[in-house]
């Protein structure tokens, strides 16, 4: 799956903002406050809206006020345009998010929208208001060629509950089921490192948590079941940490699973607890990037937090292969080593305008296209302010 376009409105920093044609791999910058963090939480919003609901996913973020938009009234709006897979056609999903005559947050309307076929309008699959409305049910044999049977009536418990909730769940309604996948299988990353160094109860875990405290259990199942992507990652940190020869995921006999690191300078190897925050770290990041199930998005804040320089250019290249076998990448950085490392096409620019934040696409800026084509590195044009000083200039992504 990829998101190709995604509007916001009225969801804090974002009072009126569009990021269109994004790739497979998108890098975002910007000084500190700018909303970098608040991008990635309109994933993380969405994804609580759907496996809670509306309400709880305003409360947890301090309730509808703090969540709209300073000096702005009316709604807050989600249009997320997505394919399945690339030989799909576009899905259009819109929810606006309001609240109600007794100040309580409801779903005011969730729509999606199917294109049938390569030039033909888009087809309205689901169209929800404040919990009621219509749904596109019937056979759906393959999107280049939909046959919609019936639309029928559909009612949700309560207003504050997405549709695409209850009715992704069934195989009558493919097109809602591929969204709620996709919302579902978000991966915000929230990275702790002392929790990834302690030891964990020999448990069962095929896929990284967003805070890695399950770490140990992961690099267990991959060594038993997956062998050849253990043995890539063992391969990748020996290329990139100096000295590691072997990581092995050792159970105890009290019932724990922990990591041990063997040096080739040692008869001995260490136990986590013992080796650098960085070694830590890119063992992390190879684990996540080796899970044979990719997350159709994943989303990353600063990789370069506890790594050598040298080793950025590196992970970018991870995150990139990542990327082009299957799941969409999205990444917020400081670093000019990192940014040395990516392509124009893959850059986003946040910016602040009148209080509110707007993204700007760096190939859309003149001369920094100019000065990447002759040879110009990225990193070097956010160091020396050119970068966010050209994309100061445009209107870029608000409207």
């Amino acid at each position: 799956m990829q998101i190709e376009s995604l509007r916001i409105q009225n969801f804090r920093v974002f009072s009126n903002v569009i990021v269109e044609s994004i790739p497979q791999m998108a890098v975002f910058v910007g000084q500190n406050g700018v909303g970098k963090t608040t991008f990635f939480d309109v994933f993380g919003f969405l994804h609580d809206c759907l496996t809670n609901n509306v309400r709880s996913a305003l409360a947890k973020r301090g309730g509808f006020q703090e969540v709209i938009s300073r000096n702005q009234t009316g709604d807050i709006h989600f249009t997320v345009k997505f394919r399945p897979s690339p030989d799909e056609p576009m899905i259009t999903y819109e929810l606006t998010i309001g609240l109600n005559e007794n100040s309580m947050p409801v779903v005011k309307k969730e729509i999606m929208r199917l294109r049938r076929g390569q030039y033909g309008a888009p087809w309205k699959i689901l169209d929800f208001s404040y919990g009621e409305g219509f749904a596109a049910s019937g056979v759906l044999q393959s999107y280049q060629d939909v046959q919609i049977a019936t639309r029928s009536r559909q009612k949700v418990s309560a207003p504050d509950i997405l549709a695409v909730k209850g009715l992704g769940q069934f195989e009558d309604f493919p097109a809602v089921a591929s969204l709620r996948r996709l919302i579902e299988d978000w991966y915000v990353s929230d990275f702790h490192i002392e929790s990834a160094r302690n030891r964990q109860e020999a448990n069962y875990s095929e896929s990284l948590s967003t805070t890695g405290d399950n770490l140990a259990q992961v690099a267990k199942f991959l060594y038993d079941n997956h062998r050849d992507c253990f043995d890539s990652i063992l391969q990748a940190m020996r290329e990139r940490v100096p000295g590691v020869t072997n990581v092995e995921a050792k159970v105890t006999e009290d019932g724990y699973v922990v990591l041990r690191f063997q040096d080739r300078n040692f008869q001995n190897p260490f136990s986590s607890k013992f080796v650098s925050d960085g070694t830590i770290k890119m063992f992390t990041y190879l684990v996540l990037l080796s899970d044979p199930a990719p997350h159709a998005l994943l989303c990353v804040e600063e990789p370069e937090n506890q790594l050598y320089p040298e080793l950025l250019s590196q992970l970018a290249e991870e995150f990139r292969h990542y990327s082009n076998i299957g799941g969409q990448v999205f990444i917020s950085t400081h670093s000019p080593d990192f940014l040395n490392a990516i392509r124009l096409e893959e850059l986003y620019c946040l910016i602040k305008a009148d209080g509110y934040t707007k993204i700007v696409r760096a190939s859309e800026l003149p001369l920094i296209a100019s000065l990447y084509r002759e040879g110009d590195l990225l990193g070097e044009l956010w160091q020396q302010g050119i970068l966010l000083k050209e994309a100061s200039k445009t209107g870029g992504g608000s409207v």
